[in-house]
């Protein structure tokens, strides 16, 4: 399935647009920040960073038909006032938009490495239209998730329709080597108590998990012979060798019901975590310092589960610089692109302390 729109180019019609309009830059191999176009700037690295960007998380313009500014009476205020001053433009047709997009993940695709993974940040308003054509740059194969973020309190509009407390982050990886660290959530007290409701006599909380899982193993199979003259259930198998269990046994790890049936002792302080939901809750500051700044737990989650310590994360709409004070903060490079003045301005604010390097390709490739 593809998307059809106004001005739409083929793949390698915007490669060659990229050669075109790329500045010759040498690059360090170091983190930087550069303030331009980005499709320029992204055209820019491809001979040097072409397939070397492990992640790369977006939270781009939502083409709201919007001009974004920070009030001049509220710093700490984020507004639309016409008074204030312009943090960015968001208006655009929707075929423009769309073009503008498509264009971007092109040269996205490019970037990443065989293990690297893209998340897209963006309301549902377009995020569909997103779904469609990042299957088809990349591949449906490439999609691992839609997350629903839910990002504010519940509302109450006027408007005949229901509140609006999400928004939405598409997770592709452009191939299924992708970096994936499996981080885990930590239980709550409460969760902990209802999951492992057994103590043992040390005060040490545990559950317990049959000795057999889904799915029957071959003739052969050591997982499929009996253990001390029990055959796992039918349509089971034994979750491991038989041998293993003995071991378990002989450490204390097997528990035996009065009936004589054996189940795996598991035990909370040894327990990973529960697997990340594709449902987060994490709302955005409350006085941000830039429109439409996102969460930065959120941000440093994507991080620390789809990149290595000493990876390249880029932020080709790096705004307030959430995801460059992240990456940086969890031993990442970064890589981060805006063009806005108030957003390079709030970025090296941020990164006061950091060593990195500032390309301007707003005015001939000044280096400092």
């Amino acid at each position: 399935m593809k998307l059809d729109f106004k001005g739409k180019e083929s793949y390698s019609e915007i490669l060659e647009k990229a050669n075109i309009l790329k500045k010759h830059v040498e690059f360090e191999e170091k983190s930087f920040v550069a303030q331009g176009d980005n499709f320029v700037v992204m055209s820019s690295m491809l001979p040097v960073f072409k397939e070397k960007i492990d992640l790369v998380y977006i939270d781009p313009p939502f083409n709201t038909e919007q001009v974004f500014s920070v009030s001049n009476d509220r710093v700490s205020t984020i507004s639309r006032a016409k008074e204030g001053i312009i943090a960015y433009s968001d208006i655009m047709t929707k075929d423009e938009y769309i073009k503008f997009m498509y264009e971007r993940f092109v040269l996205i695709r490019e970037l990443l490495s065989d293990k690297g993974s893209l998340y897209v940040h963006i309301d549902t308003k377009m995020g569909h239209y997103f779904k469609i054509i990042l299957d088809e740059i990349f591949g449906d194969f490439s999609f691992r998730n839609d997350i629903t973020r839910i990002k504010s309190n519940p509302k109450n509009f006027d408007r005949k329709a229901y509140g609006n407390q999400k928004d939405m982050i598409l997770f592709y990886s452009k191939s299924k080597n992708n970096i994936w660290n499996d981080i885990r959530e930590k239980y709550s007290e409460k969760e902990l108590e209802k999951r492992f409701s057994k103590v043992d006599a040390d005060g040490r909380r545990y559950t317990t998990i049959p000795l057999h899982a889904p799915g029957e193993s071959s003739i052969n199979s050591p997982t499929g012979q009996p253990w001390r003259g029990m055959n796992p259930p039918k349509g089971r198998h034994w979750r491991t060798d038989p041998s293993e269990f003995e071991r378990l046994d002989s450490l204390g790890l097997i528990e035996w019901s009065s009936t004589g049936n054996p189940r795996i002792k598991k035990y909370a302080d040894e327990h990973k975590g529960k697997k990340i939901q594709d449902i987060w809750e994490f709302k955005d500051p409350q006085y941000p310092t830039y429109p439409t700044e996102k969460n930065s737990e959120m941000i440093e989650r994507i991080i620390l589960q789809s990149s290595e310590e000493n990876g390249i994360v880029l932020d080709c709409f790096a705004g307030s610089g959430s995801t460059l004070f992240a990456a940086q903060k969890s031993n990442r490079r970064f890589i981060g692109i805006d063009k806005s003045n108030f957003a390079i301005e709030i970025v090296k604010k941020r990164l006061i302390n950091t060593d990195y390097n500032f390309y301007n390709f707003s005015n001939n490739n000044e280096t400092t």
